[in-house]
């Protein structure tokens, strides 16, 4: 399905893993897709390359380089979308960093550096805050927007370590908060738990299951991009703001499947549960 009037979605961290997911399923549904990451943006670039492929299949993605460590840099990107694009419509918090030594999530907080911090809260929190403050200026002005947290069940339960989880829970809080504050505007903040993601990367080591999840039944990247669509485009979207949901469920009551047809499996039994802050988050059958 696509808009006779492309409208405008941000994608941050949109390079690699699940950005690069919901940067080419957005594009593939008719949206102008601005996405960020670190590096050029030519041809031999990683944002280059995405952008190019999008582009061979009809889409129109726009990279932009930009450090989300640096406010005013995050800034720019929004001056420029506003420039050449002239509305946002959607804003996907996806960007986040792994600290050093990324093996090393197997080892207890005190003995990891705290310099964890940086990548795992300024990347992963601080950087979904920021990013989220520019949108919903330019959104509360045009009366309607979108804005997605890509969380994760580290919020119910321990899941890699205590900053990723903190992180997490961050952003599952900010959306409810932020929801409180965009009442009326025509404005929604959502957080999205997401399952085992199919990741270049994990795919290729070979493993059939990770932490006791099967990969037959985990989410592709563009699984998630065609659930983000989806919520993008449900008209009672705002009765649902401030929830977190479960990419998995979402899809499932949306018909929305992997690349290969399969229905990818939610962890909520697993960690106990769904979103700790906002309205309920049972998703519902839609059509």
């Amino acid at each position: 399905m696509t808009d006779p009037i492309a409208r405008v979605a941000l994608v941050t961290g949109g390079a690699g893993g699940v950005g690069r997911g919901v940067v080419t399923a957005l594009a593939a549904a008719g949206w102008t897709v601005w996405f960020t990451g670190r590096g050029g943006t030519t041809p031999e670039d990683r944002l280059g390359r995405l952008a190019a492929r999008v582009t061979a299949t009809g889409g129109d993605a726009r990279p932009v380089t930009c450090d989300h460590t640096d406010d005013a840099a995050v800034r720019a990107v929004f001056e420029q979308i506003a420039a050449e694009s002239g509305r946002l419509d959607l804003l996907v918090n996806s960007v986040w960093a792994a600290p050093d030594g990324f093996v090393g999530f197997d080892a207890p907080f005190w003995e990891r550096p705290v310099t964890d911090w940086r990548p795992l809260v300024d990347v992963g929190l601080r950087a979904h805050y920021v990013a989220s403050v520019h949108a919903a200026r330019t959104m509360v002005a045009a009366g309607s927007g979108l804005v997605v947290n890509i969380s994760s069940f580290g919020s119910r339960g321990h899941l890699h370590s205590v900053l990723y989880g903190v992180a997490k829970t961050g952003l599952d809080k900010m959306a409810a908060d932020m929801a409180v504050e965009l009442r009326g505007t025509g404005v929604s903040a959502i957080s999205l738990w997401l399952g085992l993601i199919r990741t270049r990367m994990l795919l290729a080591s070979g493993l059939t299951e990770f932490a006791g999840f099967s990969l037959d039944r985990a989410e592709d990247p563009t699984f998630v991009g065609r659930v983000v669509d989806a919520l993008a485009r449900d008209p009672s979207i705002a009765d649902r703001s401030g929830a977190t949901l479960i990419s998995a469920e979402e899809g499932r009551a949306r018909g929305i499947t992997n690349d290969d047809g399969t229905q990818p499996d939610s962890h909520r039994d697993a960690f106990g549960g769904g979103g700790l802050f906002g309205p309920g988050g049972t998703a519902t059958t839609v059509g």
